[in-house]
């Protein structure tokens, strides 16, 4: 057990999640905490604050921070009262994102008629916001590190194979799972070779941005939500606690040697071929 603990610890480090105050984002976070972080920094547009209060209820170390992901002076901001206030960045989730009606198909809209607003804002939200920005920033901290850290990205199964009705979302997570190889590549060769980059697909999470897909006004299953749980062998949709184990293993020395990968978190659902 000792070894166990010593390989999966997050003892002294600092951890700082964008979109801290979401469902997964704040999960993730705690199980940070819970693997022995230093710091929790939560990071969000909303929530932050209440969140951090939380965590210290729940016996864990936090702290909450404004942050508006698609501006890069909010964030440069932010990062600088953080490095103040905490001394370092030992890790970065990136886990701010999302999805929007008006960047999905339906009766009601059609490809033809999506607004070029509505994509341009679930672009810039997962891939700018949710990945570039805060590891041009937080990334610029990081590599002064002798002991190096690790970045994780959110990214998704569209990314491996695009859903229908979801073009801007299922497009934007291909991109980041794209950039989180680039930029595990160009950290470790160009500034600190012990920086890691990875990144995590998740596969169909119950999140407020995706329920009005999945389940009716009654709380049964919408056809497509019927679709997804048959394809997925093992029958259900993630719990966000599903999250904890693999992401605990990505920021801590159990993955000294891991970098550029995408990691599905999936119950099945990329291995299944439907037969």
């Amino acid at each position: 057990m000792e070894y166990l603990n010593r390989l999966f610890s997050l003892k002294g480090k600092i951890a700082v999640i964008t979109g801290g105050g979401g469902i997964l984002g704040s999960e993730i976070a705690r199980a940070m905490g819970k693997a022995g972080a230093e710091m929790l920094v939560i990071c969000d547009i909303k929530n932050a604050k209440e969140i951090a209060e939380k965590f210290k209820k729940e016996g864990l170390k936090a702290d909450g921070f404004f942050i508006d992901v698609l501006k890069r002076e909010a964030i440069e901001e932010t990062a600088k009262r953080i490095i103040k206030e905490h001394g370092k960045v030992d890790i970065l989730v990136n886990a701010a994102g999302g999805n929007i009606k008006e960047a999905t198909t339906s009766e009601d809209l059609s490809f033809f008629d999506l607004p070029i607003s509505g994509l341009e804002r679930v672009i810039a939200l997962n891939l700018f916001g949710g990945a570039i920005l805060p590891s041009q920033v937080f990334g610029k901290e990081m590599i002064k590190n002798p002991e190096g850290g690790s970045i994780i990205n959110i990214s998704s199964m569209n990314a491996f194979r695009p859903l229908t009705r979801i073009p801007g979302y299922s497009a934007a997570k291909a991109a980041v799972s794209n950039f989180t190889q680039w930029l595990a590549v160009h950290l470790a060769q160009e500034y600190n070779k012990k920086i890691r980059v990875n990144a995590i697909a998740p596969g169909f999470f119950l999140t407020t941005q995706n329920r009005y897909l999945l389940l009716d006004d009654k709380e049964n299953l919408t056809p497509r939500g019927k679709t997804i749980i048959n394809h997925t062998p093992m029958g259900r949709f993630g719990e966000k606690t599903d999250l904890s184990g693999i992401c605990i293993y990505l920021a801590s020395n159990a993955s000294l040697f891991v970098t550029g990968t995408v990691i599905p978190i999936d119950g099945g659902f990329s291995a299944f071929s439907g037969v």
